[in-house]
């Protein structure tokens, strides 16, 4: 038997790069965001080598719950490919060593920015939502201290006052991304700026969902069959983005939500924002072997989830 034998082997940073203390207070803080639906949760925010504002805090949750089992997707804006997504994942991958994938039935760990995958997500599964503004109150209280009590009282008289000011200016809801829910029937929430058509999504849904804002330093979740509603009045419905008449130009697909691109002619053209989906399908139609799972919406604009319909 040798020194080096008995020696530990070199390791120049901790599993999936944080200290074992920084994960174990982030796994802390995810079991008190998760016991109190909603409820933004404070966290020490650590230096990670990418700017803050550029998916840092959804980064440290990933690396604080990932394992060696694990198979990790990553997202921009419904993207596998785009800089921030491959950088994300190359550096997941190469500091826990994981596999990666962009299918998202086969991924355990999906961390996304600004979008829910159009497939169906499983038990099991978790998806990491990466927010720059965790409060929804900031467009009606800019005082952070003040709507903390407002949170408490669940007083959120405010943001209803603006959103019926939106309908007698505009005879609509005009909040486009990031649209304010209820979750659990007690918080309002900010569910990242995912568009109105992945926020019906997150009710009742089967996989947990864990969003969490680096540089605010707050993390909050969505249990699995957990109740989340966007407010709305009764006489006005919430409404998602209509994607009638637009067909991806890849795939064919339809009512879905789609990437619009603008032609020198005045039109546009229009592809499946969900990258991951849409190689699903390409490879699908070459007589590939793959799984395509079932999605929110189907070919009618219809959106099922959790055993009834919403169209």
């Amino acid at each position: 038997m040798t020194l080096a034998e008995l020696a530990w082997s070199r390791a120049d940073y901790s599993y999936a790069f944080m200290d074992e203390f920084a994960k174990r207070e982030l796994r802390r803080r995810i079991l008190k965001a998760i016991a109190i639906p909603g409820y933004q949760v404070p966290y020490a925010s650590r230096e990670m080598p990418m700017a803050r504002g550029w998916g840092t805090g959804g980064l440290q949750v990933t690396l604080s719950i990932v394992g060696p089992d694990d198979v990790v997707k990553v997202i921009d804006q419904g993207a596998d490919d785009s800089v921030n997504a491959a950088n994300l994942r190359s550096f997941i991958a190469k500091m826990a060593g994981v596999k990666t994938t962009t299918d998202a039935l086969e991924a355990t760990i999906i961390q996304s920015r600004h979008r829910v995958p159009e497939e169906i997500l499983r038990e099991g599964q978790v998806i990491v939502l990466q927010v720059p503004d965790p409060e929804p109150l900031k467009r009606v209280e800019p005082s952070m201290s003040v709507a903390r009590e407002m949170h408490g009282d669940a007083d959120y008289s405010l943001m209803w006052l603006r959103l019926y000011e939106q309908l007698v200016r505009y005879k609509q809801y005009v909040t486009g991304a990031s649209y304010p829910v209820i979750v659990n029937h007690r918080y309002l929430m900010s569910p990242s700026p995912i568009p109105r058509w992945d926020t019906p999504k997150l009710h009742q849904a089967q996989h947990l969902t864990l969003l969490s804002a680096g540089r605010e330093k707050r993390l909050y979740a969505v249990p699995p069959y957990t109740d989340v509603y966007p407010i709305e009045f009764t006489d006005v419905p919430f409404n998602v983005e209509s994607q009638k008449g637009r067909v991806c130009g890849h795939t064919g697909a339809t009512e879905k939500f789609m990437d619009e691109v603008p032609q020198p002619d005045g039109t546009s053209l229009y592809y499946l924002s969900d990258s991951g989906y849409a190689d699903k399908l390409r490879m699908k139609a070459g007589g590939e072997p793959v799984t395509v799972g079932e999605t929110y919406y189907d070919e009618e604009g219809h959106f099922y989830h959790a055993g009834y319909l919403k169209g």
